[in-house]
């Protein structure tokens, strides 16, 4: 059996646990932050980035749970189909991501430049710290995908 090489960051790796366990922490923080405002369901953008961070969570978790087990089993999953899901998966929710996290920026700066009627300066800020949360969940799934796509070629 011919050894491949390890990419760190790839699925079955430490680094691709931690990576896991970032994404879970951040989405979960950002889930937390929004939802402490009952407001959040009055505008789009808001429950946009409730149900991708929604699906960020339960789909990190289980790829966390993955590497976890292979990282203490030493046993590395590298069939083409599973990685290929893995990535798509990735791809598909580090955009979907980027896209709630960017909205939801955008939505409360306008808010916070209208005025305290439309957004109190405390829910403004949660709605802020949601935001950032979310740039980082989607900074470490969009990390993850990508060391995941350069080890799929070696396969």
């Amino acid at each position: 059996m011919i050894m491949m090489e390890q990419v760190p960051g790839a699925l079955g790796t430490s680094a691709s646990l931690a990576l896991r366990l970032g994404q879970i922490i951040f989405s979960s923080a950002s889930l937390l932050f929004m939802c402490l405002g009952v407001e959040f369901y009055s505008y789009t953008s808001f429950s946009y980035l409730v149900t991708v961070m929604g699906l960020v969570a339960p789909w990190s978790l289980s790829l966390a749970l993955v590497d976890a087990y292979s990282v203490f089993i030493k046993c590395l999953p590298r069939q083409p189909r599973v990685l290929l899901i893995v990535i798509v998966g990735d791809w598909a929710l580090s955009f979907l991501s980027l896209a709630a996290a960017c909205s939801t920026a955008s939505v409360t700066s306008l808010l916070a430049n209208a005025g305290t009627s439309y957004c109190p300066s405390k829910l403004c800020s949660w709605f802020q710290f949601s935001a950032a949360m979310a740039f980082l969940s989607w900074f470490l799934s969009f990390a993850s995908s990508l060391f995941n796509l350069w080890l799929l070629p070696s396969l």
